[in-house]
């Protein structure tokens, strides 16, 4: 094996490892938001929860992909297939954020505080860029842009999580209902553009 292939191969080994990291992390933080997103009647929480549902789904495709390396032709084929996967869940994400914000919207449904949430939202906001990060160095080096497009999702986690933090203390602090809605809101044209550039 060639120093070039080696040190191919100990980079997707890298990539593998985030994409496990990714799966476990986001499988047990989209449960709690979810959980804590249907107790409040927050429907940031629960679409950053969805989000997370997301990230598991983007992360399941980029291990396939990492797996299927070694080949260069099958390579192409899954990068091209696993950014399709990664589009389609963004914009699933976004019309059901979208949906569920506006109804909150028209029929003044107010979300109850959210500790959990708020200390979930602070965690996301940790943890998330440092991942992306992670993921964008793997990305450049392997010159995936599947892996490039996980590591926007990632990132792109952080911003929901920056807006649902937001939503979640203007409620909690001021009791501005609409803050968790209007922050859902705000998170739908981010959610979607990435769906239509990964698309």
């Amino acid at each position: 094996m060639q120093a070039g292939e080696t040190h191919r191969t100990s980079l997707v080994k890298r990539g593998l490892t985030l994409e496990h990291f990714t799966i476990a992390y986001n499988s047990l933080e989209g449960l709690i938001a979810i959980a804590a997103g249907l107790l409040a009647g927050s429907i940031a929480l629960v679409g950053c929860g969805f989000a997370s549902v997301i990230e598991v789904t983007s992360g399941a495709a980029l291990l396939w992909r990492l797996h299927t390396d070694v080949d260069e032709e099958w390579r192409e084929r899954a990068e091209a297939f696993t950014l399709r996967i990664v589009g389609v869940c963004f914009l699933v994400l976004a019309l059901y954020v979208g949906y569920e914000a506006v109804s909150s919207l028209a029929y003044h449904e107010l979300p109850e505080r959210s500790v959990p949430g708020i200390l979930l939202a602070v965690a996301f906001l940790i943890v998330m860029p440092l991942l992306a990060r992670a993921k964008r160095g793997v990305a450049r080096d392997i010159d995936s842009g599947a892996m490039l497009a996980d590591a926007k999702q990632t990132e792109f986690c952080t911003y929901l999580s920056a807006i649902l933090l937001g939503g979640l203390l203007l409620n909690a602090l001021l009791g501005w209902w609409w803050a968790d809605p209007v922050s859902a809101l705000v998170m739908v044209p981010i959610i979607a553009k990435e769906g239509i550039e990964a698309l």
